[in-house]
C-alpha cells in the first residue's frame, strides 16, 4: 500500500479534468481501485495498491498535459488516456496529442485520438493509398478529410476528390424526389459536413464552384485519370468487385487514395460480392498500398458507441458458429 500527494497546477485545470460532481474522478476510482481525499479542490491524497495509486497518478498528470494542450476532458477521454496508462503507451499518447493534422473552422486542433487513428495518419501521409477498415465512429472520414484539406492549402495536391456509391441502406433512390443530384445529396452529407467543417460552408461552396473540391458518386469516377488529387473513397464495402478495381484505376500521377469501409455493413443486393473484400485478398502485399484496421477501441463517437460495436461483433460470432 501507499500513498501520494497529487496537486493540480490551478484550480481551472482541476475542475475540467475531475469533472461536474467529480463524475471524471469517479469514472477513475472505477478503473483504479484507490481512495482519494480532495483537499481544497486542487489537492489529492491518492492511496491503495502502489500499481493502482501510480497509475493513477500518471493517468492525472496525463490529463493535465492534454488540458493544457487545449483538448477538452470528456469521459471518452478519460478512459483513453488510462488505457493508454494501462498499457504502457504514454509516449504515444503525448506523441498523438503532438501531432496536430489540421485546424478546424472553430479553432479546434485536429489530432489522433486513439492508435489506431495515429496509425491511419501516419499510413496517409506514407502511402500513396491506403485503406482504412473498421467500425462506424472511428473517425475515418473526419481524418482523410481533415489529411486532404491539409494538402491542399499546402498546395501539396491540386483538387479534392471525395465519393462514395450510391448504395441504398434499406431504401431506393429511385422513390425520393429531385433529380440525380438531389437523390444522391444525401448519402454525400457526412462528407459535406466534414468539408464544412475543416475548410469552411462559405469557402467549400467556392471550391465546388471552381471544381478544386468536388464530392459525387463513384459512377462519376469512370474514365477519368485523377492527376495531383486527393481521393477519398467512403463507404467502400458497397462497391461491387468492378467498381472497386475501376476506382483504383484512376489513380494518377502525385495523388493518394484513401478507402475507407466497414465490412459488417454492406448493403449490397443479394449476393453481389464487397469490392472492399475483394480489394484486401487481390492487393495483399503490394508496396505503397497499406491497410489499418480499426476495432471497437478506436470509437471515439458516443460511449454507447463502442459497447454497440462489441455488442454486434460478438452477437456476428456466436451466429457465425450456429
Amino acid at each position: 500500500m501507499s500513498e501520494r500527494i497529487f496537486t493540480f497546477p490551478t484550480y481551472d485545470l482541476a475542475a475540467p479534468i475531475l469533472g461536474r460532481q467529480d463524475q471524471f474522478l469517479k469514472l477513475l476510482l472505477s478503473i483504479f481501485p484507490c481512495q482519494v481525499v480532495s483537499r481544497g479542490g486542487t489537492t489529492l491524497t491518492l492511496s491503495g495498491a502502489d500499481k493502482d495509486v501510480e497509475e493513477l497518478e500518471r493517468t492525472l498528470e496525463a490529463l493535465v498535459f492534454l488540458a493544457q494542450e487545449g483538448n477538452s476532458i470528456t469521459a471518452q477521454q478519460v478512459r483513453l488516456t488510462a488505457r493508454f496508462v494501462k498499457e504502457g503507451k504514454i509516449d504515444l499518447l503525448h506523441a498523438m496529442v503532438e501531432d496536430t493534422i489540421a485546424i478546424s473552422t472553430r479553432g479546434k486542433a485536429i489530432t489522433p485520438k486513439t492508435e489506431g487513428q495515429k496509425e491511419y495518419v501516419d499510413s496517409i501521409r506514407r502511402n500513396t493509398i491506403t485503406f482504412g477498415i473498421g467500425p462506424a465512429g472511428t473517425g475515418k472520414t473526419y481524418l482523410s478529410v481533415a489529411l486532404a484539406a491539409f494538402y491542399l492549402k499546402n498546395r501539396e495536391v491540386d483538387r479534392i476528390i471525395l465519393t462514395r456509391p450510391a448504395v441504398e441502406a434499406g431504401e431506393k433512390l429511385g422513390y425520393l424526389p429531385g433529380d440525380l443530384q438531389e437523390k444522391v445529396d444525401p448519402y454525400l452529407r457526412p462528407l459535406y459536413d466534414a468539408l464544412n467543417e475543416m475548410i469552411g460552408a462559405d469557402q467549400v461552396q467556392r471550391l465546388l464552384l471552381k471544381g478544386t473540391i468536388e464530392v459525387a458518386p463513384l459512377a462519376y469516377m469512370r474514365g477519368r485519370t485523377l492527376e495531383r488529387s486527393f481521393v477519398i473513397l467512403d463507404e467502400a464495402q458497397n462497391t461491387t468487385p468492378e467498381q472497386m478495381k475501376m476506382f483504383l484505376t484512376r489513380l494518377g500521377n502525385q495523388s493518394k487514395m484513401v478507402i475507407n469501409g466497414d465490412k459488417t455493413q454492406i448493403d449490397l443486393p443479394g449476393k453481389v460480392p464487397s469490392g472492399l473484400e475483394e480489394a484486401e485478398k487481390v492487393l495483399n502485399g503490394i508496396p505503397g498500398i497499406y491497410r489499418v484496421y480499426f476495432t471497437d477501441k478506436d470509437v471515439v463517437r458516443h460511449d454507447l458507441v463502442s459497447k454497440i460495436v462489441k455488442a454486434y461483433e460478438e452477437y456476428n460470432k456466436w451466429r457465425d458458429k450456429e
